[in-house]
Parts: structure tokens; sequence; C-alpha cells
């Protein structure tokens, strides 16, 4: 199973005259990266907020948010009376010693003035956390289920562009023989052209030759190759998705490729190396955003 790290979750709720909306939003990244936004009253659930999302998200770049509405009429700010009273006495005095009209303005003024308006902070209550949490949980549920439907999408992707480099390994077969007789020919061409009489020792030359002709062999990286290719499919079928790992494959699968290509000395089996670098850089780039 192939896990994407882009997702969203979401969860709306009331609770205690509020409207409180969570969101959760993930993209990819090496390593779990979390950045929480929520109003001062949960703060000191911010330990336990951050544990829930990296036990559940194992990886990305985690943005979590809390909002929070006020459905009711009261206000955690509220007017210092005694002070704007005081404050009010003052200016009005000033104003007449100055021979200015005291009007609404001079309140206007009194109430910019420091310690006015007042902010009592409420205590977080542990029910009203408890609905918050379970929320929590179904946000994250919810981009969970997101992860894997896009998921689904990258293997699709992905097993494709690797089915389709052991497909063009195959189709180098049939160029593998004729390769093999081009360079020996090529090599007694050369050797005839130097004009050397019969003084060549031939069970000398057939094993230079064949000492030659084993350094441009292929079997053993495509035997490498193929099962490197096997491998990832089988890791990418396990229950649980396994990002690096696959990243790890694809490295292995890049190094035979390019052996092959640097071995190939035949148009034909080059073209086909370059088909298949072409489907690991889209593997490649694929398995960034998987989990």
């Amino acid at each position: 199973m192939i896990k994407s790290m882009t997702g969203f979750g979401k969860a709306e709720f009331e609770v205690n005259n509020k409207k409180i909306t969570i969101e959760i939003k993930s993209l990819n990244s090496k390593q779990i990266d979390i950045n929480t936004r929520t109003p001062a009253l949960y703060r000191e659930k911010d330990i336990i907020i951050r544990k829930s999302l990296s036990e559940k998200l194992t990886r990305g770049k985690v943005d979590f948010n809390i909002y929070v509405e006020n459905l009711g009429d009261e206000s955690n700010s509220k007017i210092n009376e005694p002070i704007l009273k005081s404050y009010f006495e003052h200016l009005s005095k000033i104003s007449r010693d100055l021979k200015v009209i005291s009007n609404h303005s001079t309140l206007q003024a009194a109430m910019r003035l420091p310690d006015v308006v007042k902010t009592e902070y409420e205590t977080l209550d542990k029910s009203e956390w408890d609905i918050i949490f379970s929320n929590i949980q179904k946000a994250l549920a919810d981009i969970d289920d997101y992860r894997m439907q896009e998921g689904k999408a990258l293997e699709a992707d992905i097993i494709g562009n690797v089915n389709s480099i052991n497909k063009l390994l195959k189709e180098m077969e049939p160029f593998e023989t004729q390769r093999i007789e081009a360079v020996k020919a090529r090599l007694t061409d050369n050797l005839e052209s130097l004009k050397l009489n019969g003084k060549v020792d031939e069970n000398r030359f057939e094993q230079e030759l064949i000492f030659y002709l084993e350094k441009l062999d292929i079997n053993e990286e495509k035997v490498r190759l193929t099962n490197h290719c096997e491998y990832f499919v089988e890791t990418a079928n396990q229950p649980v998705s396994s990002g690096k790992k696959l990243g790890f494959i694809s490295q292995e699968l890049g190094r035979e490729i390019n052996t092959i290509g640097s071995k190939a000395n035949e148009t034909n089996i080059q073209r086909i190396v370059v088909q298949m670098k072409d489907h690991l850089e889209r593997v490649k780039e694929q398995l960034l955003n998987v989990l």
C-alpha cells in the first residue's frame, strides 16, 4: 500500500456557546514538521496535540489550526468602570481648566487609556477539551483517508513506470546477440587492417576476445534489475507505506540501469536505457510525496 503525504482533514462542532473548526493540512517533507496555531486557551494542550499528529501522520509538513467563533452574548473583554470614570473626571476637569468643551470625544479619549478594557481569561474545561480532542481524532482520520485516496493514484503511476522498466528490459534481448557479433566483427576487421601477415596468435586472440566480451556482458545487471523491480512492487504492496524504503530501491534501479547503459555499446540498447531512465525519473519524482 502506498500512502501520500498530501492530505486535508476538517472537523466542525459546537461546544459551550462556541463554534470550533479544526483543520489539518499536510504536504511532503523528509521528516515530520508540525506547525500549530491554537487560541491561548488551548495552548497548554500543545504537546498532546503534537504527539497525536506525529503518531498518526508519521511524516510530512503539517499545519494544524483551531478556529473559535463565540456564539454567545458574553465577551471576555470587560470595561473597567471605576477606572473609566476616574479618567473621564480628570479629563473633564482639564477641559474646564482649559476652557474646552467636554463632549463624547472626551469619553473616546478615556476609552483608549490603559486598563480601561480588561480581558478575563477563562480556564479550560475538561469536558470541553475531551470534545475537542475527540474531534481532533476525527480530523486525523479524515486526513488519513485523504492520504490513502491520493496514495492509490500515486501507486498506479509508480507501479506502472516500474513495470515499464521491466518490460523494456525484455525488449533488449533481440539486440544482445547481434551486439556481440558486431563487436567480434569489428575487432576482427581492425585486426586484419593492421596487416600482420599471419603473425597473430589465434589462441591468444580468442582469450582476449572472450575477456573483452565478458566486460560487455550485461546478464548480471539484467538479473539484478529484474529482482529490484520485483522487490519494489512487493514492498509497495505491503500493508504499511514505506516511501523511504522505496526510495532506496529506486536508487538501486538507477545503478543497474546506468551500468547497462555504460556496457551497452549498441545503439538500440542505449535507446532503451534512455527510456528506462525516463520512467525511473518519474518514479523518483512521485516517491517524493510517498509516506
